[in-house]
Order: structure tokens, then C-alpha cells, then sequence
């Protein structure tokens, strides 16, 4: 490993929390101004989090802990992987391993509540995963490689062959982010349920476990996003930036301006505009390359 790319890791480290609670604090400002109020402090979700850690640790199951720890170690490892110039396609095989002890998370403490959050989940989990495998297929296609660094240093950004990819990418990015429609697993927002899904038995260290790791997660979601514009220009690193934060503030738009839907809508949906969007853009790429 040179010294780049440890630095590139250890900042991923050390800096994706704080940039993830920063991202977090700026969706409960904006969420509160689209809803005609002030909202909390932008550092709030630290506030948060810092007391939770603070608190008795009281948990139903005392496998709950061990598990929630494993889920923040194998997303801190994707991140690490991904900013480290890894493969993109083992990046996101880690990632979906990190997902299920967040499965096993919640239905260890067999609560009725958390057990439907956990299921819903999963159907989540088969909502996303193939815009996510096209995404890494489409890579391939087009660069060659699966290797994240080969990608970004790549003469073009991967979005002038992959603009179907990128759409499929961030419509699924609702799903992994479970912002509304799609929070059907947990929701982020107290006013939209009184029970908090797969989180309904997770309570202090646990829960600020859990939303750590969601920072780590949505640190590299980001990442991926960047991906599709970054390429050997220095320019392109700024415009990467700036079509992260478009595409945050979209989150936080649909988020705030539509319903949950049903799960059988939410696999319907996905799937259909991943097979309009990036299957057709594979098609097409297939046919010209």
C-alpha cells in the first residue's frame, strides 16, 4: 500500500463520520425549512449521538452489540476498500455482507416490530442490488476494470457512456439511504411512524452504533456517486463534488415531498427503472463497443 493510498484510507476513517453527521445535519435543517420550520442546530445529529453513547447500555438481546459492531466494521472496510482504489465489485459484495447483521441485528431480539422492519429490509436489499451490479457491470464495460482507481483516472468521466446507470443509481440511492418512499424498513423522521421498524429495539450505544455507521455508509454512496464524474481532469473532482450535493439535496426533496409506498411498489418501481435506464444503456453499449 503506497502512502497515498493509506492516506486516502485513514481520512476515510477518521473524516467520513464527521462528514456523514455534517451531511445528516444539513437534511434535518433543510427537511425543517421545507416544512415551514427552524429545525435543529446543523450539529445536532453529533449531539445526538454523543448522548446516546453517554447512556446505560440496556439491550434485549447481548447478541444485538456484537452484531451492530460487525455491520460497522464491514461498512468501515467498504469505504476503506472503495477511497482506497479497491475493486468496485468487492467494495459492494462487503457492503451487502455488512447489510445482513443488520438483518440479524434486529431479529435477534424477537420483537414483532423490529422482526417486520428486518424482513422489510431485505426486500430492500433485493429492491437495489441489481441497479448495484449493473452499475459495477457497466464500469466494466466501459473502462475495462473494476478497479475504482483505474476508473477515476480514466481520461473520461464514466457518466458520457453511462447515463442510464447513474439514473438507476441514484433513484435506487432512495432505497439505501431509506428516505421516503422508500423508508419502509426504518424511517429517519419521528413524524412519520410511532415504531422504528428494525431500530424499534436498538436503544443508546446501539443506536448510536447504528447511526455511525449509516454516516460511514452514506460517506461511500457519495463516493460512488462521485465515481460516475471523476476522471484524470483536476476539474472534474469539483464537479463531482457539486453533482454529490445536487444529488443530496434531491434526497432530501423526495424525501420531503412524497409518501411511503408499499414494498411490492418499491421492488416494481426499482427494478422497472433499472431495466428502462441501465439495462437499455447496456444494451446500447453492448451493441456500440
Amino acid at each position: 500500500m503506497t502512502v497515498q493510498v493509506f492516506a486516502r484510507v485513514l481520512a476515510y476513517i477518521l473524516l467520513a463520520p464527521l462528514v456523514g453527521g455534517l451531511l445528516e445535519g444539513i437534511d434535518r435543517k433543510l427537511s425543517a425549512r421545507m416544512q415551514r420550520r427552524v429545525g435543529p442546530p446543523l450539529l445536532q445529529p453529533f449531539y445526538d449521538v454523543i448522548k446516546l453513547f453517554k447512556k446505560q447500555t440496556i439491550a434485549v438481546s447481548t447478541a444485538q452489540s456484537f452484531l451492530l459492531m460487525t455491520y460497522l466494521v464491514m461498512i468501515i472496510l467498504t469505504g476503506a476498500m472503495y477511497y482506497g482504489g479497491s475493486d468496485i465489485l468487492m467494495c459492494f459484495f462487503v457492503m451487502s455482507t455488512g447489510a445482513t447483521f443488520l438483518y440479524f441485528a434486529a431479529i435477534v431480539t424477537s420483537s414483532p416490530y423490529a422482526t417486520v422492519g428486518a424482513n422489510r429490509e431485505l426486500l430492500q436489499m433485493v429492491s437495489y442490488e441489481p441497479a448495484v451490479l449493473l452499475a459495477c457491470v457497466g464500469f466494466y464495460l466501459v473502462e475495462g476494470t473494476f478497479s475504482v482507481s483505474e476508473i477515476a483516472s480514466s481520461r473520461y468521466s464514466a457518466i458520457m457512456y453511462l447515463p442510464g446507470f447513474f439514473v438507476a443509481f441514484v433513484y435506487i440511492l432512495t432505497i439505501k439511504m431509506r428516505k421516503s418512499p422508500f423508508d419502509t424498513s426504518t424511517s429517519h423522521h419521528m413524524h412519520q411512524e410511532i415504531v422504528k421498524g428494525l431500530t424499534t429495539e436498538m436503544g443508546s450505544k446501539n443506536l448510536a452504533l447504528f447511526q455511525v455507521t449509516e454516516w460511514y455508509e452514506n460517506v461511500f454512496l457519495m463516493g460512488v456517486i462521485g465515481l460516475f464524474i471523476k476522471n484524470s481532469s483536476p476539474i472534474s473532482t469539483v464537479a463531482a463534488i457539486l453533482v454529490i450535493l445536487v444529488v443530496y439535496f434531491l434526497e432530501i426533496l423526495i424525501d420531503n415531498s412524497s409518501a411511503r409506498v408499499k414494498t411490492d411498489m418499491m421492488i416494481k418501481t426499482s427494478w422497472g427503472v433499472t431495466i428502462l435506464c441501465a439495462g437499455v444503456n447496456l444494451l446500447v453499449l453492448m451493441l456500440v463497443r
